[in-house]
């Protein structure tokens, strides 16, 4: 694979760091595998945060309120379903490497996950890194229909109104392509990103701000759908 090196020694979070704030990013070549890989695409799949599609039988969704969310409520147990064999997918590229860094980078407040949840029960969620004004997402994970869909709805209500400007997919796919990702040459998001990293003020928090007490004082509290939809609705 073309901008693929191997890297046997362990991932270290602050060399992870500096390589998402260079544009490359790690895999493995299973959940076992020993080694990570350090993958840097020709094409890079991004989701323009004011070009979102918001279908409107996901706009039903979220205002059914048959979903609720969460901002780094379960962040490990969204890694490990992320990185869990499921329908179609044996093997995932997340390997006990990446999960240990990451790990250190949510307790750092470098990485966050968001949450979906159906009657008290984690159904779907994805988490990612940031930096400035950059959400690099990584992966998520669907155990009801939509709920990754809820999951990244949320994600870009909250980039929204935090004030980040790229959100990072790595690779397009289909499922994303129909909620407005697109792919962009390495050159265009080199600058997205060197624009984005300085946005040091972007706040992951803000859309918990907006909400109505006692919400707003929890720190993981939960969001509505409503709220959500209503947030995507207000920024675009």
């Amino acid at each position: 694979m073309s901008g693929v090196n191997p890297e046997s020694a362990s991932l270290d979070p602050e060399m992870l760091l500096r390589a998402y704030a260079i544009g490359v990013f790690p895999m493995a070549d299973s959940r076992d595998a020993p080694d990570v890989y350090w993958v840097e695409p020709k094409k890079r799949g991004v989701l323009p945060l004011d070009q979102f599609h918001l279908a409107k039988s996901l706009a039903k969704t979220l205002k059914s309120g048959r979903f609720e969310t969460t901002a780094d409520a379960a962040f490990e147990d969204v890694v490990r379903m992320c990185a869990a064999p499921a329908a179609g997918r044996p093997s995932t590229w997340i390997n006990a490497q990446i999960e240990d860094a990451v790990r250190t980078l949510h307790k750092r407040g470098c990485a966050h996950s968001i949450e979906t949840w159906h009657d008290g029960k984690l159904v779907g969620g994805l988490y990612g890194i940031r930096l400035g004004g950059a959400f690099f997402g990584e992966s998520m994970f669907s155990r009801m229909t939509d709920a990754s869909k809820v999951a990244l709805a949320h994600l870009v209500a909250r980039m929204r109104v935090g004030g980040f400007s790229l959100l990072d997919c790595q690779f397009q796919t289909a499922h994303l392509e129909s909620m407005g990702a697109i792919e962009v040459s390495r050159d265009d998001y080199s600058s997205s990103l060197s624009s984005a990293l300085e946005r040091l003020d972007a706040d992951f928090r803000a859309l918990d701000g907006e909400v109505s007490p006692p919400r707003a004082m929890m720190v993981s509290g939960p969001v509505s759908g409503w709220r959500i939809w209503q947030s995507l609705v207000q920024t675009s």
